[in-house]
């Protein structure tokens, strides 16, 4: 039986299919995974377990050209930003070594009584991750590195189009020399999943992906009463306000829209302008949106690839139809031939329109124009995610209020593509109720033991 397989969606070929684990074989990891806890994280020293996710590291970055080609396949990430991203998840992986120690150092409480008094943070055991396919080296790497300098260990189930990608990854580990069964690559059906969450072995489950697979896992996980952590889906605002670049602004949007070929959950995706910049920016931006072409991946100079996949892309297209037969507007692209995917802009949406309230997962984005500061920041607001946010203005006091009203886990002000190991990733709403990267993200699953000594 096979659930996983590689279909490169440039050419819509079936390159290559793997076969689902039996149920003996995932007893097999879950025995193994608890096993390799009980010395990883009970026994062995942060400087052992550091050291190990530094050679991780080391070892992403000598396969750097490997892995990328197989992320090209997989999902037709452009080649470039493909490099990138493994450079990105070594980058993720040092910075958890560097921190180890810090990460695990007793945390001491000024107490009202005599003795004393530390929080000292420990290990929870196996962590099962669900991860999705549209980062195959950053999803992974953010979940896991931070997790086993802590000590605990890892299942990671891979999306059914990254089989490759994550086998290629779980050598890494291997070769690393990380203990036997302290990571493990499991390709599971759903059934499996949900055998896995309800198992007593299993600590705690993270999930990256959709609002209906973070929902289902959650529910499964409450019945089983397991800490879960959940980072879905976004629509983040762009807000404009004012500028004195406007032409470095059009760039940022571009580059924000069409990131991972439009395909990111923090993508930035409603563009939301003052009255006074509207026009000046809807043209600049949609002319520099359709001066981008979709292209083979593959190619060093590529911007925008194919989405992951057609049916990706019907998806899509089915999105941008029903948009417009409730009266928006195409001011450039909504076409498509296969899995590639025209860059796409639409206007004259309204809150009575279903694309108001949907995550656009592509390369398209919409323009609003509002009157000022307190529409655009009440235009932001009004979804149900909040995950990232961007927002550009020349006025520092104005950048700090819009800041603090917004409604999302991130806001970055007057820049874009700016995540960075040290930085915490998460949202709020429905985008989520965890935080990955930065110190926090070692916070998520932990034992934060109190100590008191009289």
């Amino acid at each position: 039986m096979t659930d996983y397989a590689v279909v490169n969606p440039a050419t819509g070929q079936t390159l290559a299919t793997y076969d689902t684990l039996t149920d003996e074989q995932v007893e097999q990891a879950l025995a193994s995974a608890a096993s390799a806890h009980r010395i990883w994280g009970r026994t062995s020293a942060v400087a052992e377990r550091a050291e190990l996710v530094r050679r991780m590291a080391q070892l992403h970055r000598e396969r750097r050209e490997e892995l990328a080609d197989i992320f090209v396949r997989e999902m037709g990430k452009p080649r470039e930003a493909a490099l990138g991203e493994v450079d990105f998840a070594a980058d993720i992986a040092e910075f958890y070594a560097d921190n180890a120690e810090k990460i695990l150092a007793d945390q001491p409480i000024d107490i009202l009584g005599e003795g004393t008094a530390v929080i000292r943070r420990s290990s929870l055991g196996p962590l099962l991750g669900i991860m999705p396919w549209n980062f195959p080296a950053y999803q992974i790497v953010r979940f896991a590195a931070p997790n086993l300098v802590v000590g605990n260990t890892i299942l990671l189930k891979p999306a059914p189009q990254c089989p490759e990608s994550s086998s290629a990854i779980a050598d890494i580990y291997r070769d690393a020399g990380f203990p036997e069964g302290a990571y493990q690559n499991v390709l599971v059906s759903n059934e499996q999943i949900a055998t896995m969450i309800a198992d007593p072995r299993v600590a705690g489950v993270s999930v990256t992906g959709s609002e209906r697979a973070g929902a289902a896992v959650a529910e499964a996980a409450g019945r089983n009463l397991k800490k879960v952590a959940l980072e879905l889906g976004g629509s983040d605002p762009f807000i404009l306000l004012s500028t004195d670049d406007l032409d470095a602004v059009v760039q940022n949007a571009v580059d924000a829209r069409l990131d991972n070929n439009g395909q990111s959950c923090n993508g930035a995706k409603r563009f939301i302008v003052v009255d006074g910049l509207y026009d000046e920016f809807t043209s600049k931006f949609t002319a520099a949106m359709a001066a981008v072409e979709a292209r083979d991946p593959m190619l060093d100079d590529t911007v925008l690839g194919p989405l992951s996949s057609e049916a990706a892309a019907e998806r899509l297209q089915a999105q941008i139809d029903g948009a417009v037969s409730q009266g928006a507007t195409v001011l450039t692209g909504g076409t498509r031939e296969g899995a590639f995917f025209a860059p796409t802009v639409l206007a004259d949406v309204t809150p009575e329109m279903d694309v108001y309230r949907e995550e656009l997962f592509g390369p398209a984005a919409v323009v609003y124009r509002v009157a000022d500061e307190d529409a655009a920041v009440h235009l932001a607001n009004d979804t149900s995610f909040g995950l990232g946010s961007y927002v550009f203005t020349t006025d520092p006091a104005q950048a700090e209020r819009v800041a603090n009203r917004i409604e999302a886990g991130m806001v970055y002000v007057n820049l874009v593509l700016a995540d960075s190991p040290e930085l915490p990733f998460g949202g709020v709403k429905r985008s989520g109720t965890s935080r990955e990267l930065g110190l926090l993200a070692a916070e998520e699953f932990v034992n934060k033991k109190l100590i008191r000594i009289g």
